[in-house]
C-alpha cells in the first residue's frame, strides 16, 4: 500500500495537487467544523444539504493538518460531485447509468491524493498498531455522538448503505437526519466503538476483482505489479430512487472492478470507494481515514461514551478563554474534559462523576492521554491541566461563583437513570451549576435528549440561567439538543448544609 521507492521523486509533484476533501462531522455541528477548517487551514467550507458533511479544498500537502482537525470524524477525497443527478425511473437503466459513470470519472488526481495520504499514514502505523482492532471486532457507535448512547428507534428505510457486490449483511434502519456516515475503511459507519448499538442501516456488500497491473490512472505504478484490494460503500438517502444501496454498490463496484482490475476484499482492503447518494446529489469519493478521527482520546469505554468530535463542538460553543475553570460534573469516561485539556491547555479542567466506575474509567483515559503525550516528546512530559474526582452532582465540593464554564452530557434517562428521575435531577443540577458558576459571565453547555424535562427545569431556574442558543444534534439515532446557557448576574443562594 502507499508509495513505492519513487516516493521522493513524486513527492514534489503530489504536494502540488489540490484536493477537494469531504468530511463527516457530528450532525448539528457542521458550522463549527467549517469555522475550524477556516481557522486552521484557511479554506472556506461548503456545508452539504445531506446533514453531517462539509466539503473544502486544500493543497494535498496540507493533508497532515487535515487529519489533525478536532471536529471531523471521517475524511474522503472527492472524485466528482453531481449537484443534480438525473436518475432514470427504471431500475435497470438507473443502475446501468451508475455503471457507465465509472469510466467517465476523473480518478487520476484523487488516487494520487489517496497515495500521498497512505504514505503519511504509514509513518503513524507503528505507534498505533497496538490500539487497532480488526473490523469484525469493532462495535458500532451512534451517529451524532454517544457511543452506546441509547435505545435506537429507527424507522426510515429510505436511507441505507451498502458495500459492493457479493456478501450482503443488513443491519437496521436510519434516521434521515443522520450524516449518512461516510463509512471509513473498516466498513462500519463512522468507525464505531465496542459495546455500542448503531442506529444506522448498514447493508454491507463487497465487490470483487482480480488484478495484476497498475491500480488505474495515476495509481501505484512504480514498476511493481501490485494487486490492490478494494470495496465500494454506498450511502443512500431519499425516496425517489428505484434501487437500494446494495444494488447501487453491487453494480457500481462491478464497474470499478472492471475499470481498474482491482481485487475486492470485504475487510482487508486498500482502497474504499464511496458512493454517496442524497436525493439528486451524488458524490463519489475515496476514503482517507481507516479509523474515525473521533477515536483519538478514549481507550476505556463506558455505556455512554461521548464522541471526541461532539465533545469538541460542545466546548467550542462555550468559547473557552485562557485561565477559565471548566467543569464537567457528569463526566462519564471523561471525553469532554480530556478533549478540553488537549485543545485548550490554558484552561483548567475538572472532571467529576457520582459513579466510581466512571471515575475510574476517566482516570484511566487521562493516564492514556498522558502516556501518549510522553511518547510524543519524552523530554517535555508536562502532564495535563485536568483533575478527576468522585462527587455528588447536586452537592459539588466547589466554592460558590468559582467556576467559569460547565460543559456536560446530561443523562438521557435511557441507559443511565430514568426519565422519571430526571424530573428531580435536572432542576437540582441546574441550581447547583448556577451556584458554582460566576454570576454575569458564567456559561453552561449541556447535551440532553430529554428536552421536555430540560425545558421545565430551565423555566424553574430562569432567574439564574438564560438560554442563549440551541444546537439540534443526532445522538445514537435520538434527536437531542445542545443548550448554551448564560449565567445571569443574580447571586445564587447557597442552601447546602455544609460546614
Amino acid at each position: 500500500r502507499g508509495l513505492g521507492p519513487a516516493a521522493a521523486q513524486e513527492g514534489a509533484e503530489l504536494a502540488e495537487l489540490a484536493a477537494v476533501i469531504g468530511a463527516t462531522v457530528p450532525t448539528g455541528f457542521e458550522q463549527t467544523a467549517a469555522e475550524e477548517v477556516r481557522e486552521k487551514l484557511g479554506s472556506a467550507s461548503r456545508i452539504s444539504k445531506d446533514r453531517g458533511k462539509i466539503y473544502f479544498e486544500v493543497p494535498a500537502r496540507s493533508l497532515p493538518q487535515v487529519h489533525r482537525l478536532r471536529s471531523v470524524d471521517n475524511l474522503f477525497v472527492v472524485v466528482q460531485e453531481f449537484k443534480d443527478y438525473q436518475f432514470k425511473e427504471n431500475k435497470e437503466d438507473a443502475l446501468k447509468d451508475l455503471e457507465d459513470l465509472v469510466k467517465k470519472l476523473p480518478w487520476t488526481d484523487p488516487l494520487k491524493v489517496w497515495e500521498l495520504n497512505n504514505s503519511l499514514k504509514k509513518k503513524k502505523t507503528k505507534r498505533k498498531k497496538h490500539n487497532l482492532q480488526g473490523p469484525a471486532s469493532r462495535g458500532k457507535l451512534s451517529d451524532g455522538g454517544e457511543e452506546g448512547g441509547a435505545e435506537q428507534n429507527n424507522t426510515n428505510d429510505q436511507e441505507d448503505c451498502a458495500q459492493t457486490p457479493v456478501a450482503v449483511e443488513a443491519t437496521g434502519g436510519q434516521d434521515t437526519e443522520h450524516p449518512q456516515g461516510v463509512t471509513s475503511r473498516n466498513g462500519v459507519e463512522e468507525e464505531e466503538e465496542e459495546d455500542n448499538e448503531q442506529p444506522d442501516v448498514r447493508a454491507e456488500a463487497q465487490a470483487s476483482a482480480e488484478s495484476g497491473s497498475k491500480a488505474g490512472e495515476g495509481q501505484t505504478g512504480q514498476g511493481e505489479a501490485k494487486v490492490l484490494r478494494f470495496r465500494v460503500t454506498c450511502n443512500r438517502a431519499g425516496d425517489k430512487h428505484s434501487f437500494t444501496s446494495n444494488e447501487a454498490a453491487r453494480d457500481f463496484g462491478g464497474a470499478v472492478q472492471e475499470h481498474f482490475q482491482w481485487k475486492a476484499d470485504m475487510t482487508n482492503f486498500d482502497v474504499e470507494v464511496l458512493l454517496n447518494i442524497h436525493s439528486s446529489e451524488v458524490v463519489v469519493g475515496i476514503a482517507l481515514t481507516e479509523e474515525s478521527l473521533h477515536r483519538r482520546n478514549i481507550t476505556h469505554f463506558g455505556p455512554t461514551t461521548l464522541r471526541s468530535t461532539l465533545a469538541y463542538g460542545m466546548l467550542r460553543l462555550c468559547d473557552p478563554q485562557p485561565t477559565d475553570i471548566i467543569v464537567d460534573p457528569m463526566c462519564g469516561t471523561g471525553a469532554i474534559p480530556i478533549e478540553g485539556a488537549a485543545e485548550w491547555p490554558c484552561c483548567y479542567h475538572i472532571a467529576g462523576d457520582n459513579n466510581p466506575q466512571a471515575v475510574k474509567r476517566a482516570a484511566n483515559n487521562i493516564s492514556s492521554l498522558l502516556r501518549k503525550n510522553e511518547s510524543k516528546d519524552s523530554s517535555a512530559a508536562l502532564g495535563a491541566p485536568l483533575d478527576v474526582i468522585q462527587w455528588d452532582i447536586c452537592r459539588l465540593p466547589l466554592r460558590t461563583g468559582s467556576v467559569d464554564v460547565v460543559v456536560t452530557d446530561m443523562p438521557f434517562g435511557k441507559r443511565i437513570g430514568s426519565k422519571k428521575k430526571n424530573w428531580d435531577l435536572y432542576p437540582a443540577c441546574l441550581m447547583e451549576m448556577g451556584r458554582i458558576c460566576t454570576p454575569g459571565t458564567g456559561r453552561a453547555v449541556l447535551l440532553t435528549q430529554d428536552k421536555k424535562c430540560f425545558a421545565k427545569a430551565l423555566s424553574r431556574v430562569g432567574h439564574i440561567w438564560r438560554r442563549a442558543q440551541t444546537v439540534w444534534v443526532n445522538v445514537g439515532g435520538l434527536h437531542a439538543a445542545v443548550y448554551l446557557l448564560r449565567r445571569t448576574p443574580e447571586p445564587a443562594q447557597d442552601t447546602r448544609p455544609f460546614w
